[in-house]
């Protein structure tokens, strides 16, 4: 919480700062200005923040002198030194070069304070030297080399070719940019050549005066001392400031400090005029010659600076890679090839930020090269594999994306294949979709094989990140189209392979309408092919999110496997793999084809009709006696013609019935009955009196014992159960005494009725409710015996004619005692009866 409250007091600060002090320069109205970076100049007056310009985005760094720091200085002092620094930006402004710091934005000045825009700025060098300098900050002993290389060469520019003596070279006046060069800047004190009239180049003297604030004037700890012994100024000052600066890169500070004590210095000019030296421990041995000639009393002694460069200390090969790259402008193509290949051995040895900060800029600028980029991709995507994703985000992404898109040369294509899964792991999914999907559709249309199976290959790493729309649409088609056009076999099955990787991501209907379709439209027949097209069909078929249907199985599946399982150049091994994937096919078809026709025969077996004679059949074989008198629950004495008189004598029940398995409820449609609740009735009374067809819609009652069941007459009397042969149903005849007689009442004389007879409709609107169906004892009327009913029947086999006994309608309640003395038929005579 401590680190957040910091970080927010630190940019109210710098916001309130920046409010009260920039709203009336110029430079805003340009310009967006962030956060402060750093400090720089005389005393570090200057306050370096970074920004952009609003128009274009370009990025920069606004550099801001306040002029409320002077406010404690008289007035003389600060005219002067805001003079000092006017002229200082304005001197720089008008010097061009590559160790030169640029300025963007020419200086302006407001009432509050001056400011003008230069390159983007990531330290001076008094920021990052020294003791308390954080360790991110820190230089590297490769860049202080390169560093101090870069300052000869600006200042070579200054004394030979700008003939200007800079006379402040210090940490504070050396800018360290964005790609990590070291710039020449403050420019305050500088003389220019004035040359004598014999055409020699002439520097005037400024004297050092104590009547000047200290920070008006170059600073004594990086002076010559032959400024103070002989008043003379010379580019040669420039070098003696220089090895005083090499001295507080290593050491943290100046040789001496003075502060404004002229006098001190004067002795301090004197000592080093007798060779004393302070210990120069920090320093390196291989620079420790070199800077002591550096700081030589007398000018003309001093090491030149094309000298210093061709010592054994900037001879590192790190050095000199970062120095060539300084000079890489001037080269041609051929030249700066040979250095591409041969940069990715070095790479590994320099420092990451080094690589980041300093040799990228210089590789992505070659990217305007079209000829060059094949050579230069390599080293970028090797910096961006040892680079975090924020680093690769926000230094080499934005470089690629242009390159994203390009096609020719095709090597282009090929890198970005190769080192795909390296992308693919830094790049943000959002960013896949908009510039590396587009990249793999157009390696799937170049006529490169290698560069079609490298994009094959990495596809399905990163098959998840394809929507639906693009992977049918775009990915499948492409993928179908090389793998059908290609006459490249390799090729093919790479096809075949990226397809099979990729059915884990597609749902069932688009490989059974896209992929299964796809594969019959191969001609190819080599082995390979057909090993790829059989593991796509085992994938499919295995995968449970998948799975091929029984009918596609059958009508395309198996009729394409089996003519490839003989074709010519299988191994056995091969012929076995396709041989067991038909064997599993046919396995599952015929597992799944017999589980419905199990299903389909117990659903019509359930929803079969039952007709009467299996009605009868399975009531007779499930009969049984229950000890009290009663069978399966019914009385004996409720029979289905208790509604009829019978004139034979009465005689005892003596027929033993087997006893049987109690049947299942039955459900069945009827017309309502009042009965008494004694008497329950059965299947046969029922179906008898749905027969009496006459009787209109008058309902018939089951009458208790006292009452008779009246019968009335009519001639249209037919059954309404279809099981009935109507036509040899006879219509009761009316007689004086209310009886009648159901002539050839024979309800099977026809043969059993056929398996699946449809069931008389219940056409009064009857209830439906679920009996027990009772044990039927089938009571017959005088006259009616065995003997008489078989020869009945055999006189109709015969085709003679012959009366059937007649049924007499019951005109007087049946006793109990009657009941008990009619003839029940055993079960073999009913048997008998039927057949």
């Amino acid at each position: 919480m401590d680190m957040i409250n910091k970080f927010y007091s630190s940019a109210v600060q710098t916001v309130s700062t920046l409010s009260g002090v920039l709203p009336g320069n110029n430079v805003t109205r340009e310009y967006e200005v962030l956060e402060q970076v750093c400090t720089a100049g005389v005393g570090l007056m200057w306050k370096v923040y970074n920004g952009h310009k609003k128009s274009t985005k370009q990025e920069v760094s606004v550099f801001v002198f306040e002029k409320k720091s002077l406010e404690r200085w008289s007035k003389d002092d600060r005219e002067t030194m805001l003079e000092t620094l006017r002229r200082g930006v304005q001197q720089l402004t008008k010097i061009r070069h590559p160790h030169v710091l640029t300025v963007q934005h020419p200086l302006e000045e407001s009432r509050d304070s001056l400011a003008f825009a230069t390159e983007p700025v990531f330290a001076s060098l008094a920021n990052v030297v020294g003791d308390n300098v954080r360790s991110e900050k820190k230089l590297y002993d490769v860049e202080i080399r390169h560093g101090l290389l870069q300052l000869f060469d600006g200042l070579q520019f200054l004394h030979q070719d700008a003939k200007i003596v800079h006379r402040n070279i210090s940490a504070e006046t050396i800018v360290i940019n964005k790609n990590r060069s070291w710039k020449l800047f403050g420019f305050d004190f500088c003389i220019a050549n004035q040359p004598a009239t014999d055409g020699t180049p002439h520097w005037p003297f400024r004297e050092y005066t104590t009547s000047l604030h200290v920070l008006a004037q170059p600073s004594l700890e990086y002076t010559a001392p032959e400024l103070a012994l002989n008043s003379v100024n010379t580019p040669d000052s420039d070098l003696f400031s220089l090895g005083v600066l090499i001295f507080t890169i290593y050491a943290g500070k100046p040789l001496k400090m003075f502060g404004s004590d002229y006098s001190s210095f004067r002795r301090y000019a004197n000592d080093l005029n007798q060779r004393k030296y302070p210990p120069m421990n920090a320093v390196p041995s291989e620079l420790t010659e070199s800077l002591k000639a550096l700081l030589h009393p007398s000018a003309n002694l001093r090491p030149k600076l094309h000298e210093l460069k061709q010592i054994a200390y900037f001879q590192d090969v790190g050095v000199k890679t970062l120095s060539y790259l300084d000079s890489l402008y001037q080269w041609d193509n051929l030249q700066k090839s040979k250095f591409y290949k041969g940069l990715p051995q070095i790479i590994p040895t320099l420092p990451h930020r080094v690589n980041l900060h300093s040799i990228l800029p210089y590789l992505v600028k070659e990217f305007v090269n079209s000829p060059m980029i094949p050579f230069v991709l390599p080293n970028v995507l090797l910096i961006a594999e040892m680079s975090s994703q924020r680093e690769y985000c926000d230094h080499i992404l934005p470089h690629l994306k242009p390159i994203f898109k390009l096609t020719d040369p095709i090597q282009i294509l090929l890198i970005f294949m190769q080192k795909m899964d390296l992308l693919l792991k830094l790049t943000p999914a959002e960013e896949v979709k908009q510039s590396v999907l587009p990249l793999l559709y157009r390696s799937l249309e170049c006529d490169m094989p290698q560069i079609q199976d490298l994009c094959l290959a990495v596809l399905p790493t990163f098959s998840t990140l394809i929507d639906y729309n693009a992977m049918k649409n775009s990915v499948l088609p492409r993928i179908k189209k090389l793998c059908l056009q290609s006459s490249n076999v390799s090729v093919k099955v790479n096809c075949l392979i990226s397809i099979g990787k990729l059915l884990e991501n597609l749902d069932k209907w688009l490989v059974l309408d896209e992929i299964l379709p796809f594969l019959q439209q191969i001609q190819s027949r080599e082995p390979a092919i057909i090993m790829g097209i059989i593991g796509i069909y085992k994938i499919a078929m295995t995968n449970t999110k998948l799975g091929i249907t029984k009918d596609v199985m059958a009508h395309k599946c198996i009729p394409y496997l089996v003519p490839l399982s003989v074709e010519n150049g299988l191994t056995i091994a091969q012929f076995n793999t396709i041989i067991g994937l038909i064997k599993e096919m046919m396995g599952r078809v015929e597992q799944e084809q017999r589980e419905k026709l199990q299903q389909l025969s117990t659903i019509q077996r359930d929803n079969k009709p039952k007709d009467a004679s299996e009605i009868l059949a399975n009531e007779l074989e499930n009969s049984t006696l229950s000890p009290n008198g009663s069978i399966n629950g019914n009385k004996i004495n409720d029979d289905m013609f208790s509604g009829f008189t019978v004139g034979q004598p009465k005689a005892a029940i003596g027929a033993a019935i087997a006893p049987a398995k109690p049947r299942e409820q039955l459900k069945i449609s009827h017309n309502t009955i009042s009965a008494p609740p004694a008497a329950r009735p059965d299947i046969l009374s029922s179906m008898m009196q749905s027969n009496l067809t006459g009787l209109g819609t008058t309902t018939v009652a089951a009458a208790p014992p006292p009452a008779t069941t009246q019968m009335p007459s009519n001639n249209g009397w037919h059954s309404a159960n279809p099981l009935v042969m109507n036509h040899q149903l006879a219509s009761p005849q009316a007689s004086n005494n209310n009886s009648f007689s159901l002539d050839d009442l024979d309800p099977f004389a026809g043969g059993r009725p056929s398996v699946g007879a449809p069931k008389a409709n219940n056409t009064n609107g009857a209830n439906m409710y679920t009996v027990q169906q009772p044990t039927v004892n089938y009571i017959y009327p005088t006259g009616y015996s065995l003997n008489s009913i078989q020869q009945h029947q055999q006189q109709q086999l015969l085709g003679k004619p012959s009366q059937a006994p007649t049924l007499q309608p019951q005109t007087q309640p049946l006793l109990p005692t009657d009941n008990q003395n009619l003839n029940a038929l055993s079960q073999q005579d009913i048997l008998n009866f039927l057949n």
